[in-house]
């Protein structure tokens, strides 16, 4: 049978995409159908090194044996996109005008969230120990507001991010975050979505069980 000059060609490039997509979706831990189970979000923490194991001293002040460094998944652009798809689909029915997110932790998956949902991106950041609004972002009276957080277990934060939309006349819609670790006893006053929700054992420092105050306290970089 008689093939078109580059046939062979073609067909190895077109292999090698297809190796590729196969590949990053290996390594990500990304299934591609529509929704996403608390399931295959784990494995996605899991298979981005981003679920650790140990002793960890939380945000909060609260010691765990358990630790999401979220930076470590949202490190790859398809994964961001996976996750942010996923809090979106929550949350659309709400019809959020402006997402904003305190920073750090919650700035990519907070970006990705209102790019999904098409809507406006602003975030609060820390001066003088407190979150407070600045670069000249404005928030207009009865603005439809989502609040986006990578992880909540006090929910220290993202209350100062509330109290800093209805300070300016917003109307906070919810809450969204990628994992709640309060375990269903938080209240903020507004609805809660999230894509994994754990009970988490959180110890006090003078509360510490054998096991895990014979390891090394360790304080990451973020929750």
């Amino acid at each position: 049978m008689d093939r078109q000059p580059g046939f062979g060609a073609s067909v190895r490039r077109q292999s090698r995409r297809r190796f590729a997509r196969s590949r990053l979706a290996s390594l990500v831990g990304l299934v591609f159908h529509p929704g996403m189970t608390t399931e295959e979000a784990l494995q996605i923490f899991r298979d981005t090194g981003a679920l650790l194991e140990g002793h960890f001293v939380l945000r909060s002040g609260l010691h765990s044996r358990q630790y999401f460094q979220c930076a470590l998944a949202l490190q790859q652009m398809p994964v961001v996109e996976r996750l942010g798809a996923a809090l979106a689909d929550r949350v659309r029915s709400l019809g959020a005008a402006t997402v904003i997110s305190p920073a750090m932790g919650g700035l990519v998956i907070g970006q990705e969230v209102a790019r999904q949902l098409r809507a406006r991106f602003i975030f609060a950041e820390k001066e003088e120990g407190r979150l407070v609004l600045r670069r000249g972002f404005k928030i207009a009276p009865g603005e439809k507001m989502l609040v986006v957080e990578d992880v909540i277990t006090k929910g220290g934060r993202v209350q100062e991010t509330l109290e800093i939309v209805r300070a300016h006349g917003g109307t906070p819609l919810g809450v969204a975050m990628m994992v709640d670790r309060s375990d269903g006893g938080l209240d903020l006053g507004t609805p809660l979505f999230s894509l994994i929700r754990l009970h988490v054992e959180t110890f006090p420092a003078d509360q510490l069980p054998p096991d895990l105050a014979a390891l090394p306290a360790v304080k990451p970089g973020s929750k």
